[in-house]
């Protein structure tokens, strides 16, 4: 197994440790999830440019990187949904979690068909990028308005914009998921149609 597919392997192995330091209480717990996502989210980067740049571009790198990265943000979204839960911006952060969840199972099963149906691997496109990058944007800056919370006890007017923003964020992500989630089916279509 190449350096990037070993990378992708840590950022699935992480993820289950990043959702349990989210969501347990205990000293700076936002901040640490904070930097274990940062971390994560960096092998994503790391991976993808080293696998181009030393031609180590593999079948399994291709469907298991995005796969890494659906495990890891969705770990987020689901986390902020207990978070949220019983502010005003919890059907938001539901909704939204729906959204990339449904996107997510869609997207993985079209991947899958066009394997089995012409033993394709569909790469991410820019599409699918731009809504990772915009997804990573949106939950550090909500790990990191709650880090330093912890850290100084920001006041409640600055949580209230900066709960407003993220809530925007996220949005953006939810539609750049259904964008390139139709993009992805649309352009699987003939594996759909020839499938058996």
């Amino acid at each position: 197994m190449n350096t990037p597919n070993k990378l992708t392997l840590a950022r699935m192995i992480a993820t289950p440790i990043f959702m349990a330091v989210m969501l347990i209480n205990f000293d700076f717990h936002y901040l640490i999830s904070l930097f274990l996502f940062i971390a994560a989210s960096l092998t994503d980067m790391i991976d993808g440019k080293m696998a181009r740049k030393y031609n180590m571009v593999t079948d399994f790198g291709k469907f298991m990187d995005p796969l890494a990265d659906k495990m890891l943000t969705t770990s987020a979204y689901l986390g902020f949904m207990f978070i949220y839960g019983g502010t005003q911006y919890a059907w938001h952060i539901v909704v939204i979690t729906f959204i990339v969840l449904f996107r997510e199972f869609a997207v993985s099963s079209i991947r899958l068909v066009a394997v089995t149906a012409g033993g394709k691997v569909v790469a991410a496109n820019m599409w699918g990028k731009c809504k990772t990058v915009s997804q990573m944007a949106g939950i550090i800056l909500a790990l990191a308005v709650y880090a330093a919370d912890e850290i100084f006890t920001l006041p409640g007017d600055f949580i209230v914009i900066a709960d407003i923003a993220i809530v925007v964020l996220f949005w953006i992500s939810a539609i750049l998921c259904v964008i390139s989630g139709v993009i992805y089916i649309w352009g699987g279509r003939e594996y759909i149609k020839n499938a058996k």
